[in-house]
C-alpha cells in the first residue's frame, strides 16, 4: 500500500469509518432478526396431519379398543360409568418447552443472551478489521522508522488479556473471578 497520497489515505480512512458504522448496524439488524426468528420457532404448532409419519403414528393408536376393554373391567367391578377411569391421548400442537410459561420465559432469556454475545462478537469483530484497515491506509503514509517502530510497540489483546491457566481456574493460585468480583464489591 505504499505511494498513496494523502487525499486517497483520507478517502479510504473515511469510507472504512463509514463501513464499520453500517456494519454495526447491520448486526443489530440481525440481531432483530434472529431474535424474531427464535420466536416464530418457539411459537410453531404442528398437527399431526402436517406430516404423513405423524398422521400414520396418530392413527395408529388403539385408544378406542383400550378404552373398550376398560369400560369392560370397570363394569365388572362395578364402577359406575361416571366414575370410571378413561385413557385418552392427544396431538399436542406444541412441546414442553413452548408450552410452560416459565421454561418459554428462560428460553427468551437464554436466547437474547446468545445473540446478545454473537452481536458483541461481530462488532468487536467489525472494530478490529476496520483498525486494521486503518492501521494498513496509516502505514502507508508513515516513512520515518520512528513511527514504524511505534506502531510496532504497542501492545496486542493478547499479551494485556492472557489465557487463564488451569491453576487460576481452580482456584490454586488467586480466588476465583467471581470471587474477586463478590469480594471488591462487599468493600
Amino acid at each position: 500500500m505504499t505511494g498513496m497520497t494523502k487525499g486517497e489515505r483520507e478517502d479510504l480512512l473515511r469510507l472504512v469509518r463509514q463501513r464499520e458504522k453500517v456494519l454495526k448496524s447491520a448486526a443489530k439488524q440481525r440481531s432483530a432478526e434472529l431474535l424474531a426468528d427464535f420466536e416464530n420457532q418457539m411459537g410453531s404448532e404442528f398437527s399431526f396431519t402436517d406430516d404423513a409419519t405423524w398422521e400414520q403414528a396418530f392413527r395408529q393408536l388403539e385408544i378406542k379398543k383400550a378404552q373398550t376393554t376398560i369400560t369392560k373391567r370397570c363394569r365388572e367391578l362395578g364402577i359406575p360409568d361416571r366414575f370410571a377411569p378413561n385413557v385418552d391421548f392427544f396431538w399436542s400442537r406444541r412441546g414442553y418447552d413452548n408450552q410452560v410459561n416459565a421454561r418459554k420465559a428462560e428460553l427468551r432469556r437464554m436466547a437474547a443472551t446468545r445473540i446478545q454475545a454473537i452481536e458483541q462478537k461481530a462488532v468487536t469483530d467489525i472494530e478490529m478489521n476496520c483498525l486494521k484497515a486503518q492501521e494498513q491506509i496509516a502505514l502507508s503514509g508513515l516513512t520515518s522508522e520512528v513511527a514504524h517502530s511505534f506502531i510496532a510497540a504497542l501492545p496486542s489483546i493478547e499479551s494485556l488479556m492472557p489465557a487463564l491457566s488451569y491453576s487460576e481456574i481452580a482456584g490454586e493460585a488467586d480466588p476465583p473471578v467471581v470471587e474477586q468480583l463478590v469480594s471488591k464489591r462487599s468493600m
